[in-house]
């Protein structure tokens, strides 16, 4: 059953510092997500790439499969399977082998391939590797319908007479979902197929200007196709850290955000288009980075959900280790807290009869106060003070010791 208001998780790429022992990052990634789970996290995504260092999770799969046995709730899904360097059968065929083996909680995430690097080593031309995208899901959407035999050919594979061995657990299907930046292609891919959105552009410059205009353009696409758009699937993925204070926040993640974009975004992949050079700093003045407390970043939501015009159906960490393990902790479980239920319609019924409680106090709790007071006197004792101050209604006295 789905949370009222807004889905929390994180998107996994992961990024981990060369020099940092990979069996031990990998032990981890699936150790917060069990630590998430418990936290009442939504979802988690994982990612997949084969080169540069950093970004060491190759198969989304084999995380999902290892989570699933150490998760109860918590939404498993692939942020994202680059769909070029895959036959499209297999994916749909291990997609619906997850979707049963986690009883339906397993999601795909579409994307062409984020690492050029990657694509390189398979041969496979960047200028081709967006439509092969949308061929390839295609090709799995009319798998999963389950209607008909499908037979299709194109340069890079091909299908004769294929049809899914089991049907999906998931009713029509397991959620889908294709990765965005600031280009048309990802709202256009979402619109053609009427499903989610993965806006990984929310976290670059410009990017949460950009929202209204990337929804629209899905939604425009969806209609041209006979097709519709679901809010509820629109997920964002920026950068977050939740401290005590800003101040506390921003020294938490300072140097590690620095290694990052040095060692890795500028060093490694050449500073990719539309990043900063100081994305911290640049990120929190423009409200695509989140770093504060968590009523800096309570507003930074609300920023979102305005110039979303209309609202998101989720909001998605972009996984990073900018701080110690601690600290990263500490700010999953601060934002859980104290963001995540301003946003999910917990704090309403809680906060109402408060202050029920408090408009009502003497009419509601004065007969109390009589009650006790006669239990004194029935008792042949001194009814103490305070019961007469109580009574009267002050405020601000000292609480009655028992004897």
């Amino acid at each position: 059953m789905a949370r009222r208001g807004l889905n929390f998780g994180i998107f996994l790429a992961p990024f981990h510092r060369i020099g940092d022992n990979p069996t031990l990052a990998l032990a981890r990634d699936i150790e917060m997500i069990e630590y998430l789970d418990r936290l009442g996290y939504d979802e988690a995504w994982i990612g997949e790439h084969h080169s540069a260092g950093w970004e060491i999770i190759a198969s989304p799969e084999l995380i999902i499969a290892a989570a699933a046995e150490r998760t109860k709730n918590i939404r498993l899904g692939s942020g994202v399977t680059s769909l070029p360097y895959h036959h499209p059968f297999m994916v749909a065929q291990r997609f619906v082998q997850l979707d049963h083996m986690t009883r339906g909680r397993v999601m795909l995430g579409c994307g062409p391939g984020a690492l050029v690097s990657d694509a390189y080593m398979l041969a496979i031309d960047p200028a081709t590797q967006r439509r092969r995208m949308d061929e390839s899901l295609d090709a799995i959407m009319r798998l999963l319908a389950c209607e008909e035999p499908v037979t299709i050919k194109t340069d890079w594979f091909e299908m004769r007479e294929a049809r899914l061995h089991l049907r999906p657990y998931s009713d029509p299907h397991f959620p889908i979902a294709c990765a965005s930046t600031l280009t048309p292609a990802g709202p256009v891919s979402a619109g053609k197929h009427g499903i989610g959105m993965l806006s990984l552009g929310a976290g670059l410059p410009g990017g949460p200007d950009a929202l209204a205009g990337q929804w629209k353009i899905a939604e425009e696409t969806a209609a041209a196709h006979g097709k519709t758009m679901d809010r509820r699937q629109w997920r964002l993925v920026l950068n977050v850290h939740v401290a005590e204070s800003d101040a506390r926040a921003f020294a938490d993640v300072q140097h590690g955000e620095r290694m990052e974009t040095v060692t890795y975004f500028e060093d490694a992949l050449g500073r990719p288009p539309g990043r900063s050079e100081d994305p911290l700093r640049d990120g929190i003045k423009s409200g695509s980075t989140l770093v504060g407390s968590p009523e800096t970043v309570i507003r930074g939501v609300e920023r979102l959900i305005e110039l979303s015009q209309g609202g998101f159906g989720g909001f998605l960490f972009r996984a990073h280790d900018w701080a110690d393990r601690e600290a990263t902790w500490r700010s999953y479980e601060l934002f859980a807290r104290y963001v995540m239920p301003r946003f999910q319609q917990s704090l309403d019924t809680l906060a109402a009869s408060h202050e029920w409680a408090k408009a009502n106090r003497r009419s509601i709790f004065g007969p109390n106060v009589e009650a006790l007071r006669k239990a004194f006197t029935d008792a042949g004792r001194a009814v103490p003070d305070e019961y007469h101050a109580r009574a009267s209604g002050a405020r601000d006295v000292e609480p009655i010791k028992p004897d």
